[in-house]
């Protein structure tokens, strides 16, 4: 028998070594899992580690899970193909003769990306590579540039076919193609605004986002060739996601079919081979063993917690509060946020989603500011509770997004620092992801005002 310990002190004791050991700089994957262990041994029973297999082998045997390596292998071949730089290359050249246009073109790039490889670290290193040296060549404002590449990378983490989405799925139980279908017009408001900043921001003070000059423009018939020599990927995008949303293949299917279409598209551009291959299987091994490992090892840290009655005491707490639904909501949002400055995405997911999901759905959101709810209309129970976890399940990615722009340990900022020229320090990156942060929690306040921002699409496609 272990020893006993009111859960005020556990709360404490957990997640405060949680903390001192990641600021330690040790794997996130196994300090939670060690953890987990620890306190079992400690303050559960010999038959309390059974715990172990029992989170452990669902997510094993998850069916849904074996779509991350083949997106991600998918993503890789992509990039390898060069792809990333036509695409650029196209889009800057449509959109340079606009003041702000390279701005514009990154985060339109980047809206494409996004919808090719699910994750945001090819897109901030690649944007960084390709967008920031040609911004600052023609003197755009060096926050305005580092801005556009961190706000328009983080996309990936939200629109299809997003890996969060796949996870987030697997642990609230729920369909991944609706929450694909549900996080797009999100995405792309959330890229539309972007855009409209920077393009704003240029006019106002041109010297911000100046145009390409006249010379290096291009005509309409270079414009048509362009636009020729990007169709394949864009038709493998429509063709993966519109499997998926006709209900024609599940995600993971879609999934085997991108990745044969990835490989095809390698080969009609001529960059298929060997090394190509070889380097796209690593990222693809390294990538999906360091999301597993962090699923099985958080697992079992939040199991423990909540077998001893922490998802009861975080329900307690929040309620004592005497904050209605939507105060509750905000104050998980803020906690998501400040989980972002020093946890990665897979982290919060695990830590945080089978906590507050089973809180959530206790509630009734009646809606905000004369606006619906995400379930008005609804009478059947079954159906409210599947449109309620939909809404959330968007609303928590949008929020992951600034989980990526938040200092001091927002991902895509050193993602960016990473390849940036020496003269852009961390601060300037740091200074440059503060307006697009507002923007994001912008939007995440429409999807929570305006749940049918999420919900319409599914609706319209599954009825």
């Amino acid at each position: 028998m272990g020893l006993e310990i009111d859960i005020l002190w556990l709360t404490v004791l957990m997640f405060g070594c949680l903390a001192l050991l990641l600021m330690a700089g040790l794997p996130l994957a196994f300090v939670t899992g060690g953890l987990g262990c620890i306190f079992l041994f400690v303050f559960g029973s010999v038959d309390a580690l059974n715990i172990l297999p029992s989170r452990i082998f669902p997510y094993m045997t998850d069916y849904q899970l074996s779509a991350i390596p083949l997106f991600i292998f998918m993503a890789a071949m992509l990039e390898r193909a060069g792809l990333i730089e036509e695409l650029f290359d196209v889009v800057y050249k449509l959109l340079g003769g606009l003041r702000g246009g390279l701005a514009s073109a990154t985060i339109v790039s980047s809206t494409i990306l996004a919808a090719m490889v699910g994750v945001i670290g090819a897109a901030e290193v690649a944007m960084g590579i390709l967008a920031l040296p040609a911004m600052l060549r023609r003197g755009y404002d060096p926050h305005l540039a580092c801005g556009s590449i961190l706000a328009g990378g983080t996309l990936g983490i939200l629109i299809p076919p997003s890996i969060l989405a796949i996870l987030f799925a697997v642990v609230a139980q729920q369909s991944v193609g609706d929450l694909f279908i549900g996080a797009i017009f999100p995405g792309l408001l959330l890229s539309g605004l972007y855009i409209f900043y920077v393009t704003v921001r240029s006019y106002i003070n041109p010297a911000a986002g100046p145009a390409l000059p006249v010379e290096e423009r291009v005509g309409f018939r270079e414009k048509l060739r362009l636009v020729g020599g990007i169709i394949t990927p864009i038709l493998l995008i429509v063709l993966v996601l519109g499997v998926i949303f006709t209900g024609i293949a599940t995600p993971v299917e879609a999934a085997g079919i991108g990745t044969f279409g990835a490989i095809f598209v390698s080969a009609m551009h001529r960059r298929l081979n060997w090394p190509a291959v070889k380097e796209a299987a690593i990222t693809t091994l390294k990538a999906s063993a360091m999301v597993l490992w962090i699923i099985f090892g958080a697992s079992i840290f939040v199991g423990f917690y909540i077998l001893k009655g922490g998802q009861q005491f975080v329900s307690e707490t929040l309620l004592s509060t005497g904050l209605g639904p939507y105060g509750i909501l905000l104050i998980m949002m803020i906690i998501l946020v400040l989980l972002g400055m020093f946890l990665d995405w897979v982290g919060i997911l695990l830590l945080a989603v089978p906590i507050f999901m089973p809180i959530l759905l206790q509630m009734q959101f009646d809606g905000l500011l004369g606006f619906a709810g995400p379930t008005a209309g609804i009478s059947d129970p079954d159906k409210a509770r599947e449109a309620m976890q939909l809404w959330f399940g968007v609303v928590y990615m949008v929020n992951m997004q600034m989980s990526f722009l938040s200092p001091p340990f927002g991902y895509a900022l050193f993602y960016l620092k990473s390849v940036a020229p020496p003269e852009i320090g961390m601060a300037t990156i740091f200074r440059s992801a503060v307006p697009f942060l507002f923007l994001q929690a912008l939007g995440l306040a429409f999807c929570i005002i305006f749940p049918q921002l999420i919900l319409w699409l599914p609706r319209m496609v599954y009825g």
